[in-house]
């Protein structure tokens, strides 16, 4: 199992639970020792996941927020475009992240939410600074986005969609 995916198998499990989630429960589950298990609550915690270590378990800090993974690919003409697309629509893009066959998951936090912070970002990028992460992948990334309600995450996935970004 790939551990991008066993990291959200794990996160929507915690969420989920109305109790702790132990992590000896975790590695038994998931067939990797306890040691992974903490790897990746801390992998978790670093991308904005406030979880929380309990005597008995895991637990997840209920967020006013809701918080959705998507696959995504343009080129880089087009990054504004995505990202303002995102923010339009009341989100935030709280990372990008990419899945390397040799490197494995390579993250960065973005913690972008207004206009000003996505033209801050295309003009490091235009300005060679460095190239975006997409690119090692053909164009292919992830971004973790957030926003008020599940509908206005609905709503950026529908206009991404639209516009050709979302991968399915």
């Amino acid at each position: 199992m790939d551990g991008e995916f066993r990291r959200q198998q794990i996160l929507k499990e915690i969420q989920q639970s109305g109790t702790p989630v132990s992590g000896k429960k975790l590695a038994g589950k998931y067939s990797v020792s306890r040691q992974v298990i903490v790897q990746d609550i801390a992998i978790l915690r670093a991308a904005g996941n406030d979880i929380v270590s309990t005597c008995r378990g895991y637990v997840c800090q209920k967020s006013s927020y809701a918080r959705r993974t998507i696959q995504v690919r343009h080129t880089d003409d087009e990054i504004m475009e995505e990202l303002n697309v995102i923010v339009d629509f009341g989100g935030t893009v709280e990372d990008v992240y990419i899945h390397h066959k040799v490197y494995g998951t390579l993250r960065a936090a973005l913690g972008i939410h207004t206009r000003k912070q996505v033209q801050d970002f295309v003009e490091k990028i235009r300005s060679g600074q460095s190239s975006p992460l997409k690119n090692v992948t053909s164009g292919r990334h992830f971004h973790t986005i957030s926003a008020e309600t599940e509908e206005v995450l609905d709503a950026i996935e529908e206009e991404l969609r639209k516009r050709h970004f979302l991968e399915e």
